[in-house]
């Protein structure tokens, strides 16, 4: 893990009250969150890139704003309690090194809200600009009619699939029962349980029998290099949904060899495999990954059709 730069110009010495009292507009707050997070060279990859970004993220989170707020609210005086709340926030996300969303509780993921905590990854996959684009490159015409969101953690891959496709019934599987009563929050909060529901499943061991037209999946693949020089923020997230093994293909392995039982004849898998796309390569050089490009960045993800699994069902045996 790199080493974290001294934080010659903090501020955070001061106590609670010292620095609500200093702290009156949302501009104040911006500015100091931003400095406090640069001194502290914090990590950020769980849906900022930079300090700015992050102090914009936790100021208007902490205030329940929207990120298109009018800018004349920069100079609105804030309520004690407000900057109370701003301050405790920031103290959290640089002494505990917890990920923003794990303090205010939510992620935005392909344009929706999502509830999070530690017992589910932060949302973060490219797979969001393929649900906002409805996975036309393959469903252009007719969208899919039963969709797998399978390793779900916090649902929002097929919860936003399924808002984004409204005539598509999704299944939400994950072996983590915790993990699953975060994605059922998250099916009652968007009002999709009349499509959408959840099942326990050690990846296809409880969907017997059930075919779909699109499987989806954002599985475990950090190899053991990877996961051993993360980041500190990276930590707070389940483990279970990190590590998977010494390449990170522990349950990608096996969800190619099990997939095509569970598509349609004209069915489409596609699977995040980040980093292990070098791993995947090596693992199987005869197969044609279709490796997918995305505008707003990401890497790591292929797409397989039915008739490739077939046609290579003898590599994933």
């Amino acid at each position: 893990m790199a080493a974290q730069r001294p934080a010659a110009h903090s501020t955070l010495s001061l106590s609670d009250e010292a620095l609500t009292e200093g702290l009156v507009s949302l501009r104040d707050c911006l500015r100091w969150a931003a400095s406090e997070f640069h001194a502290h060279g914090l990590h950020f990859g769980h849906g900022t890139a930079s300090p700015w970004d992050e102090a914009v993220a936790l100021t208007l989170g902490a205030l329940h704003l929207p990120w298109d707020v009018d800018p004349a609210v920069l100079e609105a005086r804030l309520l004690p309690m407000e900057r109370a709340r701003i301050v405790a926030l920031v103290r959290s996300r640089i002494s505990d090194r917890r990920p923003l969303p794990y303090l205010l509780g939510e992620a935005f993921f392909a344009g929706y809200p999502f509830d999070v905590d530690e017992r589910v990854l932060i949302p973060r996959s490219p797979i969001a600009e393929l649900i906002e684009d409805g996975f036309a490159a393959w469903f252009g015409d007719l969208p899919p009619a039963r969709v797998l969101d399978l390793c779900t953690g916090s649902g929002c891959i097929g919860i936003a699939t399924a808002l984004h496709l409204p005539t598509s019934e999704v299944d939400l599987a994950d072996i983590s029962a915790e993990a699953l009563a975060v994605a059922r929050q998250n099916i009652s909060r968007h009002d999709v349980g009349d499509r959408v529901r959840a099942v326990e499943s050690d990846l296809f061991a409880n969907l017997v029998g059930r075919r779909y037209d699109l499987i989806v999946s954002n599985p475990p693949y950090v190899d053991a290099r990877d996961l051993a020089s993360m980041p500190a923020e990276f930590r707070h997230e389940p483990a279970l949904a990190l590590g998977a093994g010494s390449d990170g293909l522990d349950i990608v392995r096996r969800l190619l060899r099990e997939a095509r039982a569970h598509l349609s004849d004209e069915g489409v898998l596609i699977v995040e495999v980040g980093n292990s796309d070098r791993h995947l390569e090596a693992a199987f050089p005869e197969v044609p990954f279709l490796w997918l490009d995305f505008e707003r960045g990401g890497h790591g993800v292929f797409a397989l059709t039915a008739q490739q699994l077939d046609a290579h069902a003898a590599s994933f045996a």
